[in-house]
């Protein structure tokens, strides 16, 4: 076979790269390497057709059944997910995480956390009250001397807030939080 029979797209290897032939390839040879080279060429596209039919094949077979794309996304998912579970790595881990669970060290640092989140939301209920307390104290207070309405700003930068009794309560509980 010469590359007479199969028109312009068979060259020789030598012509398309510049006039000469790689080292250790007769022309010959370098022929039946680019006719070989056409038929996979030729049968990839074949295959890539006869893919595109199969795929054309499935989805009518797919909407005909009334699987729709979330049915198959979620079908995907609950594989997969069944795929990790039954996975090496998912199983060793399930297992270590179960000991770490039934350790003393686990068990002392759940009950030490739990007792600090308990006393910072006792600390918080505590606070909001005595923030409830004081805002209700600052409302009870006469206007200023000099007629104007009452500002929070100014009451909150006086000495006497700073000496009053629910300030001093404030205070005292942010001190034991600390």
């Amino acid at each position: 076979m010469d590359s007479s029979e199969h028109g312009a797209s068979v060259t020789s290897p030598g012509v398309a790269i510049g006039g000469t032939l790689p080292p250790g390839l007769t022309e010959e040879e370098a022929e039946e390497m680019q006719v070989e080279l056409t038929k996979v060429d030729d049968e990839i596209q074949t295959l890539r057709q006869v893919l595109v039919a199969k795929e054309r094949h499935a989805a009518e077979l797919k909407r005909r059944l009334g699987i729709g794309p979330l049915s198959e996304i979620k079908q995907n998912i609950n594989k997969g997910w069944h795929d990790v579970q039954c996975s090496n790595a998912y199983l060793s881990a399930s297992a270590t995480l179960e000991d770490i669970g039934r350790s003393d060290a686990y068990k002392r640092t759940q009950e030490t956390l739990s007792q600090a989140g308990q006393m910072t939301s006792a600390a918080f209920s505590t606070m909001g009250s005595a923030i409830r307390n004081r805002f209700g104290e600052m409302r009870a207070l006469p206007y200023s001397n000099s007629g104007s309405n009452f500002s929070m700003r100014h009451s909150l930068s006086m000495p006497a807030m700073r000496n009053s009794p629910s300030f001093k309560s404030f205070e005292d509980k942010l001190d034991n939080v600390k």
